[in-house]
């Protein structure tokens, strides 16, 4: 059965996902790109509390718990990773940046571990600190294993204004690794322009079929004479040989890596949500149909408000979310009830909700917010998204 958890991923993972059980994973980690490149870099000042991460608040702080997670990762990773760990301490120092990366460390060599040797992994992420993000990738999954880097050109600049000293900021990007060689990867099309067509495809059949002509190439004697009982050969006088290729049998043009026909979610008002992150379902629709087929499992361990899920359902695979918020989980709820008539428990399971008294105070006292959303989510109640 499709699982929703609520809680800290890093711990769900170790507990509850096994060794090489899921076929792709996507995340979009949350982060603070809105904090400026420098602020990221600024030195902690006196004592800082325990960063309080909510679906409206990516910052990520420099604390005791994150030394504690940085030396974990000294004491039990691989000795490339230390080695790469200990060089990003002593170049970026203990601020928000090292801070994030620490915790995004910790939590892919958990994700690779759970990832069959046939999967992929896409890390969504912006220009902030991709950079970082693929050294971190190239040290935990392997150089050899990088794929590619996806830019999505998004519809709208993220920065609304003009910049008197730099170029508007109006892509995300995909880090895109595998586990291995063997990773499933089906070829995306897309249409022709209509440009193209007019170009190239400039003879027409009397029953009005379009085609174009190209030259045979190297191809054998054997491979002309089927063409040719086809009637798909156009032979000169002199015998130069062109072959017929009808536009309705082409599959378009195979897609690069970068990816310029997804808008995004704010100028799709019917999708919105009110979560900030919120990424359009076709941009997940795609990575899914690339890179799984039917009844695989697909992991998304920063959930946010389900995309992943949702296009996941869609395509008939089998699904794992994980979120740290309720807002999160009670938005997830809605959304596959409301497209697709799915119940908690009946067809999928919410695991680490309250689910008696003694549940809800436990999770009032540790975090009152977190609780106002719970409580809320019993009612049916959801953000509203302007």
């Amino acid at each position: 059965m499709n699982k929703l958890y609520y809680g800290d991923n890093l711990e769900i993972l170790r507990r509850h996902i096994s060794d090489q059980s899921v076929d792709l994973i996507y995340l979009d980690p949350p982060f603070n790109s809105k904090a400026g490149y420098n602020i990221l870099f600024k030195e902690p000042a006196g004592e800082s509390s325990k960063a309080q991460i909510t679906a409206f608040e990516d910052t990520w702080h420099w604390t005791e718990e994150t030394e504690r997670t940085y030396q974990e990762i000294i004491d039990m990773a691989s000795a490339n990773i230390v080695e790469m760990m200990r060089a990003f301490r002593r170049f970026i120092n203990l601020n928000d940046m090292m801070a994030y990366l620490t915790m995004m460390c910790i939590r892919l060599i958990e994700l690779k571990r759970v990832l069959k040797d046939t999967g992929s992994i896409y890390l969504h992420c912006d220009p902030t600190a991709s950079h970082y993000l693929k050294i971190l990738m190239d040290t935990v999954f392997g150089k050899k294993n990088f794929r590619n880097e996806i830019v999505w050109k998004r519809a709208t600049m993220s920065g609304g204004k003009a910049h008197a000293n730099q170029f508007g900021r109006n892509h995300d990007v995909l880090l895109f690794y595998t586990k291995s060689k063997i990773n499933k990867f089906y070829t995306h099309y897309l249409p022709y322009s209509e440009e193209y067509i007019r170009k190239k495809f400039i003879y027409k059949e009397p029953d009005g079929r379009i085609y174009r002509l190209q030259p045979r190439g190297t191809r054998t004697d054997k491979a002309i004479e089927e063409f040719r009982r086809k009637g798909r050969i156009v032979e000169s006088k002199t015998g130069y040989i062109q072959i017929k290729f009808y536009l309705d049998e082409l599959p378009g043009v195979a897609m690069d890596d970068i990816w310029i026909d997804i808008k995004d979610i704010r100028t799709s008002q019917i999708d919105k949500l009110g979560y900030p992150t919120q990424k359009p379902i076709t941009l997940l629709e795609r990575i899914i149909q690339i890179s799984s087929n039917e009844g695989d499992i697909v992991l998304d361990p920063f959930c946010g408000c389900g995309t992943s899920i949702a296009a996941a359902e869609k395509l008939n695979r089998n699904w794992i979310g994980i979120d740290i918020t309720h807002l999160a989980v009670n938005l997830i709820k809605y959304r596959l009830k409301n497209t697709f008539e799915l119940e908690p428990k009946k067809d999928y399971q919410v695991i680490g909700e309250p689910e008696d008294l003694p549940g809800a105070k436990e999770l009032a006292s540790y975090d009152r917010f977190q609780f106002q959303w719970w409580a809320l989510s019993t009612i049916n109640a959801r953000p509203y998204g302007d």
